[in-house]
C-alpha cells in the first residue's frame, strides 16, 4: 500500500512519480517506506510545485481538473477522515488498546481508498486501474472486527451520544468524517469512475467505528451518555 497521503495538494507529485501503487496489500508490513523520489534519483523534491496555483489539480490518470471537481472532495474527506482516526488512535494508544493495529491497517487501506478515487475510469488506461484496483477483502476484516467486538458489548437499548470517554468520543467522531466520505464517494461509484468496493468499505468503516468507540468505553470503565429528550 502506497504510504503517502493523497490529497489535491499533494497529488501532483503522485502523479509525476506514479507511486500510487496497490500491489503491497499481500505483504506483511503495514505503509512500508516509499520515497517521493524516482528509482536512482537523489533530488529531495519540494513541498510546494506551484502547479496548483490557480487552482487546478491533477489525478492519477493526468486529467487537470478545478480543485472543488467532486474528485478532489472525496480525496479530502478520505484524507480527513485517515487524519481522524489517526487522532483517535493516539488516545486509544494512551490507554493501552490492544486494538490500535486495525486502525494502522485501517489507514494504509485509506491510502487505497485515495488511489482508486483519484483514478476516474472514465480516462483511465488499464495501466492505471490495474496498479489502483480496490480489494473486497478489507470488508470482510471489518465485518469480523465488528462480530468480534459485538460479542463482548451489552445489547445496545438507546440512543447513545458521542461519549464515553476521549478514545470513545474521538472514535465518534472519526465515524461522522467517515459518513462524509462516504456520501462524497457514492456519486462517484454511481457513476462508474470508482470500484463500488470502495463505497462499501466506507460504509461498513462506519459501524466498524461505531462499535469500537462502543468497545473502548466499556474497557476504559466510562460511562456512555444516553439520549434524553430535553425538556
Amino acid at each position: 500500500m502506497a504510504s503517502f497521503i493523497i490529497k489535491p495538494a499533494q497529488l501532483r507529485c503522485v502523479v509525476r512519480t506514479g507511486r500510487l501503487l496497490a500491489e503491497s496489500r499481500t505483504r506483511r508490513t503495514l505503509c512500508p517506506h516509499r520515497s517521493y523520489s524516482t528509482e536512482g534519483d537523489t533530488k529531495i523534491p519540494k513541498i510546494y510545485t506551484k502547479t496548483g496555483d490557480k487552482g487546478f489539480s491533477s489525478t492519477y490518470t493526468g486529467e487537470r481538473r478545478p480543485k472543488e471537481d467532486h474528485i478532489f472532495q472525496a480525496l479530502g474527506n478520505a484524507d480527513e477522515l485517515s487524519s481522524a482516526i489517526g487522532l483517535a488512535r493516539e488516545f486509544c494508544l494512551d490507554k493501552g488498546h490492544t486494538f490500535t493495529y486495525q486502525l494502522d491497517k485501517i489507514q494504509c487501506i485509506l491510502q487505497d481508498v485515495g488511489s482508486n478515487i483519484a483514478t476516474p475510469r472514465s480516462s483511465a488506461r488499464e495501466s492505471h486501474t490495474k496498479k489502483t484496483q480496490f480489494s473486497a477483502q478489507p470488508i470482510t476484516d471489518l465485518e469480523t472486527w465488528i462480530d468480534n467486538f459485538t460479542k463482548e458489548l451489552p445489547p445496545l437499548t438507546n440512543f447513545i451520544l458521542p461519549s464515553g470517554g476521549k478514545s470513545s468520543a474521538a472514535l465518534h467522531l472519526a465515524r461522522t468524517v467517515c459518513r462524509r466520505a462516504e456520501r462524497s464517494v457514492a456519486p462517484i461509484v454511481r457513476s462508474g469512475e470508482a470500484d463500488p468496493d470502495v463505497a462499501k468499505f466506507l460504509n461498513r468503516l462506519s459501524d466498524y467505528l461505531f462499535t469500537l468507540a462502543r468497545y473502548a468505553a466499556m474497557k476504559e470503565g466510562s460511562e456512555e451518555t444516553i439520549y434524553k429528550r430535553p425538556e
